[in-house]
């Protein structure tokens, strides 16, 4: 199982050698396992790459993030191809019942909620009993919309005077930069899985290449929002590298699954596996979700 990756912030020139990933940079030359290798971060418009790499990648199932002249990622690139079944679950994955998809999404959601409250209490917050109250109140499919209603009391309490649709807000940045990266991640484990991130539980926008990757990634979330909590407090509101690499390293937060403790990369792929398991199955009690570390 992959468990490193990499992020590339200076001029470099990448390359493939001997099945392992050949970074050059001017302080010199490091090599790398693919196969050791979950993703690559492009955090630099200085890095060039052969074809040959980039297919490699592919083979090895990477998942290749680039980034903008502000240094927020704006793309992703994965395995065209991912399991060795792949049809076979996609025709599972389309074919799924509304009724468990409502019921997948009702045990995202208490997750998520459940996650943030343990936030609030880790944070030393208000609210934490509130919000895991809420989580007790989610329905199948959430008809009562009760995750938007956690929300808007989880932000108000882990963040003073704050507004989640404030770009320029520096929280903002950190959070956005974190989701984009675990979203990235989590699509490479449904691919790999043999699913079709563009086919959601609940998201369903048809201009979205990767609802099912907007679907797995809540009950993640909350963990990114620590990360950028404990890195909010500098002054400076644009991201620093230091920031950069502080939220690329979400990645390898630990994160608890069942009764097992992994890094958040290793649980993605984890997660990933058992909603395949509940959708063979067609039991949504299959699908294991990750727990905030008291």
């Amino acid at each position: 199982m992959a468990w490193r990756g990499v992020h590339l912030s200076q001029k470099a020139r990448l390359s493939l050698a001997d099945g392992q990933m050949v970074v050059e940079q001017a302080d010199g030359t490091v090599r790398l396992a693919l196969e050791d290798l979950a993703w690559l971060v492009l955090d630099t418009p200085q890095a060039s790459l052969t074809a040959n790499l980039l297919s490699a990648c592919m083979e090895a199932g990477l998942v290749v993030v680039t980034t903008d002249a502000s240094h927020l990622p704006n793309g992703i690139l994965l395995p065209f191809h991912g399991h060795h079944r792949q049809a076979g679950m996609a025709e599972k994955q389309v074919a799924m019942s509304a009724p468990l998809k409502k019921r997948l999404w009702q045990a995202i959601v208490k997750a998520k909620i459940t996650n943030q409250a343990a936030i609030l209490d880790k944070t030393g917050r208000d609210g934490g009993k509130l919000v895991a109250e809420m989580a007790r109140h989610v329905g199948s499919g959430d008809p009562d919309n009760v995750e938007a209603r956690a929300a808007r009391q989880y932000w108000s309490c882990l963040f003073n005077d704050f507004r989640r649709d404030d770009d320029q807000d520096r929280r903002n940045k950190l959070l956005n930069y974190g989701y984009a990266v675990l979203r990235a991640v989590i699509a490479r484990a449904l691919v790999a899985s043999g699913l079709l991130p563009a086919f959601g539980l609940h998201h369903a926008s048809i201009g979205n290449a990767f609802n099912l990757a907007d679907d797995i990634i809540e009950p993640f979330r909350p963990f990114v929002d620590l990360l950028a909590q404990a890195q909010a407090p500098a002054k400076d509101d644009e991201l620093s590298l230091e920031d950069r690499r502080a939220m690329v390293a979400i990645l390898l937060a630990d994160v608890s699954l069942g009764r097992d403790t992994m890094t958040l990369s290793a649980a993605v792929e984890q997660v990933a596996a058992s909603l395949v398991r509940a959708i063979t199955s067609a039991d949504a009690a299959e699908l294991i979700l990750p727990t905030v570390q008291s």
